[in-house]
């Protein structure tokens, strides 16, 4: 009896450092965060729709005439080859040592034992589809959505849904369907989610992005000197020994893709991984980097066709606004109250710098980690899971002067956003079209996105 005690007390002191161990490293997760990590409250009540907002600065006369809401889908499984990549590093462990040696294996490397002895139960078949949490994700937003914005969401009003034509981009937004209920109106055609790839996945169309960015390794020239720097290398010799495999079978794909593990099962099951338990929170940090300059360098501030190729979205936004509002001074019903669009954390990123938002005064680079620390530039904060940048334009009465009578407010994951004009939480609409004027008249798409026709090479285009 004693003896059994003795192994409960031992299992439950292995879970409780499991725990503390996921607990230390859910915020470092970069673009595989959960959504609850940015809104800790949903992990108790998923419906809740948090603290209030102080001082949002919107007059009581104001009522809600337009939603527009840009969606990340939900949590979704790892993709193909990020799922070969795990299979590679298990089947390492599983070949470490024969079988006849394992109990002394087990003793001198207790963590590649259990990790040998987790089941690889992803296949690629999954690559990248929505998970069962993600169909929740978006449903349980679609209900707080719909409980901030009741009026706009009121019953018969019609919901125009846009999609990127990725499956997991299609299933989140039937689940945000569904999540509102059978009283909703999508128009003509209740069962068809639009598919709008030009808007939602602006980057496939923008061959100077495709060439000199996706399609050309020297673009990422910051994230592979980092994977060679002394950062990433000592966490690697760590995981190294920590397997008790040589360093040389390792490297930083590999490394990542054991911490992205750890992330995956957190997100898709809810449990800690014992994959977790390669990591220190130093070592979360220095992999969020890596993560973060990637998304920096290739949807971020590093170039500017990053941002420049989503200003075709921008632009879309302020046609539909342009339009709500002729249609509030003539009178006339507003056309389209509710438009959400459902596409990937690279449809969000390059529209927030574009707008000038969570931008560093020092480029993220692969010799100033250090000085990064406090950086605004934090995929996991800014594009989550289920992300979702909402921009809400209101009528407004009783103002002092007509430019008042328009106003608008940003929502990301559900908080106010401070304009980059006036640090407020609101503005007016033709303040809003002043500031950003440049983008609104002059970045054009097909011109953006034209490959250079001189023989330049792609840094120097860049």
């Amino acid at each position: 009896m004693a003896s059994l005690r003795g192994g409960c007390a031992f299992v439950f002191a292995v879970l409780l450092l499991l725990e503390v161990a996921s607990a230390e490293l859910t915020g470092y997760f970069g673009t595989k965060s959960r959504y609850e990590d940015v809104n800790p409250y949903l992990v108790r009540d998923p419906l809740s729709l948090g603290p209030a907002a102080v001082g949002s600065g919107l007059p009581p006369s104001c009522a809600p005439l337009q939603l527009r809401a840009l969606l990340r889908h939900g949590t979704r499984y790892p993709t193909a080859e990020q799922i070969r990549r795990l299979g590679d590093l298990h089947a390492r462990l599983l070949r470490r040592r024969p079988a006849a040696d394992a109990g002394a294996a087990a003793a001198a490397c207790p963590v590649a034992t259990d990790l040998a002895a987790w089941q690889m139960w992803y296949n690629e078949s999954l690559d990248g589809r929505l998970a069962p949490q993600g169909r929740r994700d978006m449903e349980q937003l679609a209900r707080r959505l719909a409980a901030r914005f009741p009026a706009l969401f009121a019953a018969r009003r019609r919901l125009v849904l846009a999609s990127s034509s990725k499956h997991r981009c299609l299933q989140s937004g039937a689940a945000f369907r569904r999540g509102l209920g059978p009283s909703f109106s999508l128009g003509s055609d209740e069962a068809e989610v639009e598919v709008n790839d030009s808007l939602m996945r602006f980057f496939d169309h923008c061959a100077k992005f495709v060439a000199l960015v996706e399609e050309n390794d020297t673009a990422m020239c910051q994230v592979k000197a980092f994977k060679e720097g002394p950062e990433m290398k000592k966490v690697v010799e760590k995981v190294a020994s920590a397997l008790c495999l040589p360093v040389e079978e390792l490297n930083a794909d590999l490394v990542q893709v054991a911490f992205l593990t750890c992330s995956y099962e957190l997100a898709i099951k809810n449990v800690t991984s014992p994959w977790c338990s390669l990591f220190s929170e130093e070592d979360a940090k220095v992999l969020e980097y890596l993560n973060d300059l990637k998304q920096y360098w290739k949807r971020g501030y590093g170039y500017d066709i990053n941002s420049r190729s989503s200003c075709i979205l921008f632009q879309d936004i302020f046609q539909h606004l342009d339009k709500a509002v002729e249609e509030s001074k003539s009178s006339k019903p507003i056309s389209s109250p509710v438009i959400v669009q459902v596409g990937h954390a690279e449809t969000l990123q390059p529209l927030l710098a574009l707008m000038g938002f969570f931008k560093d005064d020092e480029p993220l680079k692969a010799n100033n980690y250090i000085r990064q620390a406090h950086r605004k530039f934090r995929t996991g904060r800014i594009v989550p899971y289920a992300a979702n940048l909402v921009f809400v334009l209101y009528h407004c009465d009783q103002v002092k002067n007509p430019e008042e009578e328009y106003q608008v407010q940003m929502l990301l994951n559900e908080k106010l956003m401070l304009f980059q004009h006036s640090n407020e939480t609101i503005s007016t609409y033709a303040d809003l079209k002043d500031y950003y004027k440049s983008i609104l008249e002059n970045c054009h798409f097909k011109e953006e996105c034209e490959l250079p026709k001189v023989n330049n090479t792609a840094i120097d285009e860049l």
